[in-house]
């Protein structure tokens, strides 16, 4: 997940993606869409914060989470907290408390200051907490979580619905996607990230 490397055709994707929608009709040419991505890395989600500041129409990028909701704290309150018990759970690509891939989107967040990420990430490392200011600033990211039972509920929700079986990630990214919209009313066509299979 940390391999620049493997960022590179996720920023590709979400750009094809993009294009594959204009080209089916789904959205106009430069109409804006909502990315929602299951995030434990932040490698996914930064790929498309990348997209999008390479030009494509990205209105927001929102992080899914699951019950190890730092992310979801990190966004709601600026404290990013890893002194926490890590819970196994049904989607364990998410099961993280240090996103490896954050640092990439401080460097950013903090206008290319190496000293300021590099003091943040001391902070962490040695405290296991720290509160970034600039984090609250921010107009890019929406982050929420939801629960096992929740998961659990997405992927029957969108069987019955859709005839359609989505792994536990790809429910997380679903459900969270819904509580935005509840919280927001925003009815901007978005781009649901299914980042497993099902069957894996």
């Amino acid at each position: 997940s940390i391999n620049i490397g493997r960022l590179i055709p996720q920023i590709v994707y979400y750009m094809y993606s993009y294009l594959k929608l204009v080209e089916t009709g789904k959205i106009k040419e430069n109409e804006k869409i909502n990315v929602s991505v299951p995030s434990g890395n932040f490698g996914n989600i930064y790929a498309a914060y990348l997209a999008k500041k390479m030009g494509t129409p990205i209105n927001k990028l929102i992080i899914a989470s699951n019950q190890n909701n730092v992310l979801t704290e990190l966004f709601s309150t600026g404290v990013y907290n890893s002194k926490r018990k890590l819970n196994v759970s049904y989607s364990p690509s998410m099961d993280i408390l240090v996103s490896s891939n954050f640092e990439r989107y401080l460097y950013d967040l903090v206008n290319q200051d190496q000293n300021r990420v590099k003091d943040i990430m001391e902070e962490l490392t040695n405290k296991g907490s720290v509160f970034i200011k600039e984090v609250l600033t921010q107009n890019d990211f929406y982050a929420d979580y939801c629960t096992e039972e929740e998961t659990l509920q997405e992927i029957k929700k969108v069987f019955k619905e859709h005839k359609y079986l989505i792994d536990p990630h790809t429910a997380v990214g679903s459900r969270v996607y819904s509580k935005y919209v509840q919280a927001t009313k925003d009815k901007t066509y978005t781009l649901l990230v299914s980042t497993a299979s099902p069957f894996k």
